[in-house]
C-alpha cells in the first residue's frame, strides 16, 4: 500500500504536477463507455443509483467480498476524526461512511471526555450526507433508525449536487467522498466545491475504484470486472445494465496520477494517494492550507 505523493521541484519549491488544462481528463459527456449529452448523463447516473439504491450495500459486499468495508474504515483513519467536528460525505446516501465517522467520534469521546462535556458535544458535532439521490438518503435513513442513530442530531441527510454544495465557504473540518466522484458530470466542480466549503487546515479524502497497476492481477481483475460483474447484478439485483456502466465508468476513471493533479489544481496542497489491492481502489487525500 505505497503512499504517492504528486509534486515537482522548480527552484527551492516543490509545486504540485499536474499536466496542461486541455490534457485532463474529463468525463462529462460519457456514460460507461457510450457518449451522452451533460444533461442526459445526469439523468442516467439518477436512473441507475435509483434502480440499485435497495441492493446496494448488499453487491458491494458480493462484488468486493467484504473488503469495501476495510477500505472504508482505511479512509476514515485516514481522515482522524474529532469532537466537534463538521464533517461533510458527499455522495454517501447510505450512510456507510457517516456511520464510521460518528462510531470513531464517539469512541474518542468515551475515552477522553468527561461526562459533564458530552451533551454539549454531541451538539457541537455535526455530520452531513450529502446525496443527489433521494432513494439512496431513504436507504441511509432506515439504515440509520435500524442503528439507533435516528434521533442523533449530529447526523444530518442533505439531498443535494455535489457540483453546487449548499454550504458556507470555509465552514467544514473534513470532506469524504467514496465511490461517488467516478458518476459526476463535472469532476473539476467537485474538487472545486469540496475545496470552497473545506476550512483552511480541512482535509480533503476521496476513495474510488481505480486502475490495476500489476500486470498480472489486472486481466484477472478485468475478466472479473466484465465478466462477473455484470452477472452478479442480474443474479442478485435483477439489473445487469447498472453494474455494466459500473465496471465501464471505472475504466473511464482518470489514472491515480492525473487524479491527483486534478485535485492538486483545485488549489489543495500535500495532494497523495495510496493504491489499496494493486490499485482496485486509491484513497486521495489533499489540504487545504
Amino acid at each position: 500500500m505505497a503512499l504517492r505523493t504528486v509534486t515537482r521541484k522548480l527552484g527551492s519549491k516543490l509545486l504540485p504536477r499536474f499536466p496542461p488544462a486541455s490534457l485532463l481528463h474529463s468525463h462529462a459527456t460519457s456514460f460507461g463507455f457510450k457518449e451522452v449529452r451533460e444533461d442526459e448523463k445526469s439523468r442516467m447516473v439518477g436512473d441507475v443509483f435509483s434502480n440499485v439504491a435497495s441492493n446496494y450495500d448488499l453487491m458491494n459486499d458480493v462484488m468486493s467480498a467484504g473488503l469495501h468495508r476495510l477500505w472504508k474504515d482505511r479512509l476514515v483513519s485516514k481522515l482522524n476524526p474529532f469532537a466537534g467536528m463538521k464533517h461533510l460525505d458527499v455522495a454517501g446516501g447510505t450512510g456507510d461512511v457517516a456511520f464510521r465517522i460518528l462510531d470513531s467520534i464517539n469512541s474518542i469521546r468515551r475515552r477522553a471526555m468527561q461526562d459533564v462535556l458530552e451533551d454539549d458535544l454531541q451538539e457541537e458535532t455535526k455530520v452531513y450526507v450529502s446525496d443527489i439521490n433521494p432513494n439512496m438518503l431513504n436507504v441511509g435513513k432506515k439504515r440509520a433508525l435500524d442503528r439507533g442513530l435516528g434521533e442523533d442530531k449530529s447526523l444530518l441527510w442533505v439531498e443535494g449536487d455535489a457540483e453546487a454544495l449548499s454550504f458556507g465557504d470555509n465552514t467544514m473540518d473534513g470532506y469524504t467522498i467514496a465511490f461517488g466522484i467516478r458518476n459526476v458530470t463535472h469532476i473539476e466542480k467537485v474538487l472545486s466545491e469540496a475545496y470552497r466549503v473545506l476550512k483552511h487546515g480541512g482535509r480533503f479524502l476521496c476513495l474510488e475504484l481505480s486502475h490495476v497497476d500489476v500486470p498480472v492481477f489486472k486481466e484477472f481483475y478485468d475478466y472479473y470486472s466484465f465478466s462477473i460483474i455484470p452477472a452478479l447484478g442480474e443474479l442478485i439485483a435483477g439489473d445487469r445494465e447498472s453494474y455494466q456502466y459500473l465496471v465501464e465508468s471505472i475504466r473511464r476513471f482518470p489514472s491515480q496520477e492525473t487524479f491527483a493533479s486534478m485535485i492538486a489544481d483545485a488549489g489543495f496542497q500535500k495532494v497523495e494517494y495510496e493504491n489499496l489491492v494493486g490499485g482496485v481502489v486509491a484513497i486521495h487525500s489533499g489540504l487545504k492550507v
